[in-house]
């Protein structure tokens, strides 16, 4: 699964690999939790091109009656993305690509706390979550509300002592393809699959990170691992996986 990641990248960095003309305001981000506003690059229906926008993060399926419903579609397996009815349509029709720098795995010990760790590049730089987008009306208020949902599928080798699942992570290459309004089904499934191994490496980083009021650079530094048997953190700080 994914349930926090980072972006940190200066908005150059960001346009470089993304291809945007946008220049908003980002400011760096090191604990990125559901239901927040975060950009995301998707095509404009009218020219073609890349656009950095807001997303909140939970998928609200245009069906819903409640937008609540979000806060249980932060992830997408990609198993079943193009069959489950909160998300074929946006699979077959609204396709984004979110900007990340690293993200966190919480890894389950034999007692005690769950270690997280801080998942990222060898060489840092930012790298593309495939994306799914839908809009969503408030039926009682006309608010509009856009969101995404994050794909994940199996671990790689490499991070599959930490956590069996991982985010579906685009290479530039593939970019495109993933856009792509008129891509075909079987090409976007061949998309989702483990990065190689040597694409990230994972680093343990202090559980300050399980409390989303902490958002700070020192959530990525390392730290040293949990011993077994600690205790955990106070209930209001533990991390809910979704």
């Amino acid at each position: 699964m994914c349930g926090r990641y980072t972006l940190t990248t200066p908005l150059e960095g960001l346009r470089e690999v993304f291809l945007f003309e946008e220049s908003p305001n980002l400011a760096p981000r090191y604990n990125i939790a559901p239901t927040q506003e975060v950009p995301a690059v998707r095509l404009g229906p009218e020219d073609g091109k890349r656009h950095l926008v807001p997303l909140r993060w939970g998928l609200i399926p245009s069906w819903a009656k409640e937008a609540s419903i979000g806060s249980r579609m932060i992830n997408a397996r990609a198993e079943s993305v193009a069959e489950k009815p909160a998300f074929r349509a946006a699979f077959r029709q609204r396709r984004c690509l979110i900007p990340a720098d690293g993200f966190y795995e919480w890894q389950a010990r034999p007692s005690g706390p769950k270690q997280p760790y801080h998942i990222a590049r060898p060489e840092g730089g930012p790298f593309a979550f495939a994306g799914l987008w839908e809009r969503w009306t408030d039926r009682a208020g006309g608010e509009a509300v856009e969101s995404f949902t994050i794909v994940t599928t199996e671990a790689n080798r490499g991070l599959e002592a930490i956590h069996h699942r991982m985010p579906v992570v685009l290479a530039p290459a593939d970019h495109a393809a993933w856009l792509d309004p008129e891509a075909a089904g079987d090409a976007l499934q061949a998309l989702l699959r483990p990065a190689p191994e040597a694409t990230f490496v994972a680093t343990p980083v202090s559980t300050r990170v399980n409390a989303v009021r902490n958002d700070d650079a020192s959530l990525t530094e390392a730290a040293a691992p949990l011993e077994e048997g600690a205790a955990a953190p106070e209930p209001a700080a533990q991390l809910r996986l979704l």
